[in-house]
């Protein structure tokens, strides 16, 4: 048994680091827990190499378009996946390094290894029994596989980043931000895509005008749109990968097909159950508003709960949890509501808030809608014009800003700041009394009429 911890984290991804380091500033012990490398799914098969892989993406498409620019500079040969693999992956090193060296100079004790729950503050990692008078799971999560014949056939998400070479042709099976995502990319680095939907369209928990904006994004890039397409199977072939669907049709051939259809808690093994930790159907651990779970000293973030599945939420979470109980800050806790979120088309997509939809489920008559189509400039001289959309959904008679939804050019970086006016209970009014920045995208969030 060793000496007793005020916290020990089980997991080193984004949120298990943010609170571990954050408890460690206010003065707490904290031994910190983990057997893969460290930065979780974000840093290693998420949210930095993705975000790697679209700038490329992104510098593809604009050397396509540099002679409207008066640029001679047409593309010469096929990308370089290895090179640009090889880069990516030498940069999340350094940043596995950097997360290392941080914890070692707050004094947290790492330990490489996986853990579990051996008692009622015990837990059982690197072969000791680490004592602790609070424990936090943040554990994350795993992409989900479907149970389908062949199905192993097929990669995820962390395949996706494992590939040596862009495959000549691809099947992307799902329609949430992930499939989105990865259709675009692998068009833009060269892949003929193939993306199949259960539904009709694709980003089905966002508002209408970021779904139609993602759809028009993967046709105009070239990505072909199956709708109502339901896997049943997956068989290899001479030529190539081919998809079986329940309406009897036979798709392919594909080099690669990449399931991007939802994700599973990393909660299996951690010995919950027996430490009487509830969780949901799915291994999801239930927890309140403060991040408790229904024993005491037991607390979860991120990914394995379920809740919101974004890195700056489990980040969040991690340091409001460490703030109210090494920081004295009584009562903090993250709120849920007015999560910004960006998802990484061509052009990038951004929602915070309230759909319309949920909007006027929630507010009925009291709502109403500001809304806008257009060719932005930064595309004006280009052959290919993709269209931005812009919708601000509004409730009450003073017309509180409920929900922001931009499709277009630079969203990325500029949904940040409306995030904070919206939180902050911003009204069209006040939208509109603000001087908008000319020229820009953004500005027409302020001269909605």
């Amino acid at each position: 048994m060793s000496e007793a911890w005020d916290l020990v984290v089980i997991g080193g991804g984004s949120g298990g680091l943010a609170a571990a380091q954050r408890a460690a500033e206010y003065g707490a012990r904290v031994a910190l827990v983990e057997s893969g490398r460290l930065g979780g799914t974000c840093v290693n098969v998420g949210c930095v190499p993705k975000k790697l892989m679209w700038y490329a993406a992104d510098v593809g498409q604009a050397l396509r378009e540099a002679a409207s620019h008066g640029f001679d500079a047409p593309l010469r040969g096929p990308h370089d996946w290895a090179l640009l693999k090889a880069k990516r992956e030498a940069y999340v090193g350094r940043l596995n390094d950097i997360y290392a060296g941080n914890l070692e100079r707050r004094g947290i004790r790492l330990i490489r290894d996986r853990a579990h729950l051996a008692g009622l503050h015990l837990v059982a990692a690197g072969g000791e029994l680490l004592e602790a008078r609070r424990i936090l799971i943040a554990t994350g999560g795993y992409p989900l596989v479907p149970e389908l014949p062949g199905a192993e056939l097929g990669i995820t998400s962390d395949g996706f980043f494992a590939l040596e070479r862009c495959p000549p042709r691809t099947a992307v099976v799902g329609s949430g931000y992930i499939a989105v995502e990865l259709a675009g990319l692998l068009q833009g680095l060269g892949s003929a895509v193939r993306l199949f939907a259960r539904h009709d369209a694709v980003l089905r928990r966002f508002d209408t005008v970021l779904q139609e904006a993602a759809a028009a994004s993967l046709q105009e890039a070239g990505v072909e749109l199956s709708w109502h397409s339901v896997p049943s199977a997956l068989e290899r072939r001479a030529d190539g990968l081919y998809l079986h669907t329940r309406d009897g049709a036979v798709h392919g051939p594909f080099d690669e097909l990449v399931w991007a259809i939802g994700r599973l808690p990393a909660s299996a093994g951690l010995g919950l159950e027996e430490a009487g930790v509830d969780t949901d159907e799915e291994g999801f651990i239930t927890t309140n508003l403060y991040q408790e779970t229904d024993v005491a000293h037991v607390y979860a973030i991120g990914d394995v709960t379920g809740r919101e599945q974004l890195t700056p939420v489990a980040i969040a979470a991690g340091r409001r949890l460490a703030d109210r109980l090494y920081g004295g800050m009584e009562g903090r806790h993250l709120d849920y509501s007015n999560i910004p979120t960006v998802v990484f088309t061509h052009p990038p997509l951004g929602t915070v808030g309230l759909s319309e939809a949920q909007a006027r489920e929630r507010f009925g008559a009291g709502v109403k809608v500001y809304q806008a189509s257009f060719t932005p400039m930064s595309h004006a001289l280009a052959i290919h014009k993709p269209r931005a959309r812009i919708k601000l959904v509004t409730a009450g008679e003073d017309e509180r800003i409920v929900g922001c939804h931009i499709a277009g050019p630079g969203v990325d970086e500029a949904l940040q700041g409306f995030a904070v006016a919206i939180r902050m209970g911003a009204t069209k009014r006040d939208f509109d009394d603000t001087v908008a920045i000319h020229p820009t995208l953004a500005e027409e969030l302020v001269t909605l009429r």
